[in-house]
C-alpha cells in the first residue's frame, strides 16, 4: 500500500477549507472508486455545494467496519507558512501541507487500502465514510448518519481517523457553542443612568460564566482521563457599541462549553439563563421594557466515552497493537457515531500538535504505520 503518499498529494491539492466546496475532492475519490468497481453514494448538502461519500467494499447485508474521516480543513489565512499550503512537500521524512495531519493522511491510507480490499474475500464489509464541515461543528456527517439509521444492519465498529499518533483513543469531550445577544437602550453617555448599557450587562454575564467555569473544577466533577480533567467554559468573541459617547444598545458574545462525556453542557446554559432572568433583566427592564437577553446555539456535538472493556476497545487494541487507551481534548465526529448506536473509537496517523498550524505535517512513518494498521483491519473483515 505504498500509494498513500501519492494519494495524499492529490488530496492536499484540493482546497477544502470549510468555507469552500469539497466537491472537487469528492469527485476525485468517486472516480478513484469507480476505477475499482466500488459502489458508493453521495449525500449532498441542501445547496448542492458539498457532499458526504459513503462506499462499501464487500457484502452489504452483514455488519462491518466504518473507516471515517472528514474532508474539510481549517483556513490558512494569516498563518506564516514557509511552503505552499495546498501542495505536498517533503523534508526529512515529514510530509507538509494543509490537512496532512488533520486528516487527509488518514483518508489517503483508506484509499490506498482499496486495491487490496477489492481483491480480498471479505466476510464483513469495509465502509469508507468521508464527510464535510466537521471543522465548523460536525455538520455534514449528520445527514450521512441519518441515512445509516434507515438501514437494517448496523456496523460493528467505526474508526475515526483523527490524528492520535496511531494510539487508541476511547473518549473526548462534547461541545456546545452559543451566542448571547444583549439588547439594552441607547442614550447620550452624559445621561448614562437613563440608558441600559448592553456592554456592561454582557460583561456581567461573561463574569458569571467565569464563576460557573470555576465550579466545574470541583474535585468531585473531575475525570482524570482527560486533560484538563474537568469541563471548561470560555468566551471567545465579543462585540458591541458604536461610540464612546453613546451608551451601547446592543452587545453580543460567543462562548463554548467543552464538557466531559458524563456531564451535561446545557446545565451551564440553563444556569446562565437563570442568572440573566433573575439577576439582570429586572434592573434592565425597569429602565427599558424592550431590554432582552437572548441565547442561540451555534453548533454542538456529543462527547465520546467508549468503555475500555468493550469489544470496540479490544478490536482497536488488536489493530493498532496497544491497549494504552487514552482520550483527546479535541472533539470528533465519534460522539455522533456512538449516539447513532455504532461503537466508535478514534485512531489515526499524525498528531494534533501539528494540526491547524502553519507548516502542518504528518510523517511518512505515521502513514506507513496507518497502512499497517488498516492491513490488520482488512485481515479482520476477511475472517
Amino acid at each position: 500500500m505504498s500509494g498513500s503518499r501519492d494519494l495524499l498529494a492529490r488530496l492536499v491539492s484540493f482546497d477544502t477549507t470549510s468555507r469552500e466546496s469539497n466537491l472537487a475532492l469528492i469527485d476525485f475519490v468517486a472516480g478513484y472508486l469507480d476505477g475499482f468497481g466500488v459502489p458508493y453514494e453521495l449525500i449532498h448538502n441542501a445547496e448542492g455545494t458539498k457532499a458526504n461519500l459513503f462506499a462499501t467494499l464487500g457484502p452489504a447485508d452483514v455488519p462491518g467496519i466504518v473507516l471515517s474521516g472528514h474532508t474539510d480543513v481549517v483556513p490558512v489565512d494569516g498563518q506564516a507558512w514557509t511552503r505552499p499550503a495546498f501542495e505536498l512537500s517533503e523534508s526529512e521524512g515529514r510530509l507538509y501541507g494543509r490537512g496532512t495531519a488533520d486528516m487527509k493522511g488518514y483518508l489517503a491510507c483508506l484509499l490506498a487500502l482499496v486495491p487490496q480490499a477489492v481483491r480480498a474475500p471479505l466476510r464483513h464489509p469495509l465502509h469508507l465514510a468521508l464527510s464535510y464541515d466537521e471543522e465548523v461543528g460536525c455538520l455534514g456527517v449528520r445527514s450521512l448518519l441519518d441515512q445509516l439509521a434507515q438501514r437494517p444492519v448496523k456496523p460493528l465498529l467505526c474508526i475515526i481517523g483523527e490524528p492520535t499518533e496511531l494510539k487508541p483513543v476511547l473518549g473526548h469531550k462534547g461541545k456546545v457553542a452559543m451566542r448571547c445577544k444583549v439588547h439594552g437602550a441607547a442614550c447620550h453617555s452624559a445621561y448614562a443612568p437613563t440608558g441600559v448599557n448592553a456592554v456592561e450587562y454582557a460583561a456581567h454575564l461573561v463574569v458569571e460564566l467565569g464563576r460557573l467555569s470555576e465550579a466545574l473544577k470541583a474535585p468531585e466533577r473531575r475525570d482524570v482521563r482527560f486533560d484538563p480533567p474537568f469541563s471548561t467554559v470560555q468566551t471567545g468573541l465579543i462585540g458591541g457599541g458604536q461610540a464612546l459617547n453613546i451608551v451601547p444598545q446592543d452587545c453580543a458574545f460567543d462562548f463554548e462549553i467543552r464538557a466531559l462525556p458524563a456531564q451535561d453542557p446545557y446545565q451551564v446554559i440553563h444556569q446562565l439563563r437563570d442568572y440573566a432572568e433573575h439577576s439582570l433583566l429586572p434592573a434592565m427592564k425597569a429602565i427599558s421594557a424592550d431590554s432582552a437577553v437572548n441565547f442561540a446555539e451555534l453548533s454542538s456535538y456529543p462527547g465520546l466515552d467508549t468503555a475500555a472493556e468493550s469489544e470496540a476497545a479490544e478490536w482497536i487494541a488488536s489493530f493498532c497493537g496497544s491497549r494504552d487507551f487514552g482520550t483527546v481534548a479535541f472533539g470528533t465526529e465519534g460522539g455522533l457515531f456512538a449516539a447513532a448506536g455504532i461503537p466508535t473509537v478514534v485512531c489515526g496517523p499524525g498528531s494534533m500538535a501539528q494540526g491547524h498550524k502553519p507548516d502542518e505535517f504528518v510523517s511518512q512513518a505515521q502513514l506507513d504505520g496507518c497502512d499497517a494498521m488498516l492491513g490488520r483491519v482488512l485481515a479482520f473483515v476477511q475472517g
